[in-house]
């Protein structure tokens, strides 16, 4: 019966090490792994109700590293939506939000929706992450700011989370979002097969 799901494709990219798998796995087996490995591409796959129908949600890993920047695109073709995570204590990840990653997929897909992620929140409060900040003269991102960001960049939300406490967890709060994607899909689908007929 899954087989006949309908399917939205979704794409996690951001810098390294800022949770993008983590959140995956926490959120596809309630389990957070304890041990850190760059993913060079990985997929999992749920099933979401949307309007009262089920759905299988795709979710796509990406590998962040510069190294991968000839490969990751593979994985762009018929996405319907991107997460573009940053951590929000590392502002260099904040950063390339705006210099990389939405360059990035609108260079590959110009129609197609956003959403901005913060990750790691729970490391706000951490002792020793705030030491190690003070240490580096660095910042952490605060939710005002993450906000402003999605807003300049007109991301359809922006949501903040922990995959370790699973806190304002996103996918379960966007949830209620998935009904505007398949609407936005389908007007996309309709104007470009319009399009196609009248050329």
């Amino acid at each position: 019966m899954t087989d006949n799901l309908r399917t939205i494709k979704c794409v996690v990219v951001g810098d390294g090490a800022v949770g993008k798998t983590c959140l995956l796995i926490s959120y596809t087996t309630n389990k957070f792994p304890m041990d850190y490995v760059p993913t060079v591409f990985d997929n999992y796959a749920v099933t979401v109700m949307v309007g009262g129908e089920p759905y299988t949600l795709g979710l796509f890993d990406t590998a962040g590293q510069e190294d991968y920047d000839r490969l990751r695109p593979l994985s762009y073709p018929q996405t319907d939506v991107y997460l573009i995570c940053f951590s929000v204590v590392n502002s260099t990840s904040f950063v390339n939000v705006e210099e990389k990653w939405v360059p990035e997929i609108r260079h590959h897909s110009p129609k197609v929706p956003f959403l901005l992620v913060g990750t790691q929140i729970d490391l706000r409060d951490e002792g020793a992450t705030i030491t190690r900040l003070h240490n580096d003269k660095a910042k952490m991102v605060s939710s005002d700011q993450g906000k402003k960001l999605a807003e300049r960049l007109k991301a359809v939300k922006y949501q903040e989370c922990s995959a370790l406490t699973q806190v304002s967890f996103c996918f379960s709060s966007l949830s209620i979002h998935w009904s505007c994607f398949l609407f936005v899909m389908n007007i996309m689908r309709f104007v470009n097969s319009f399009v196609m007929i009248v050329w």
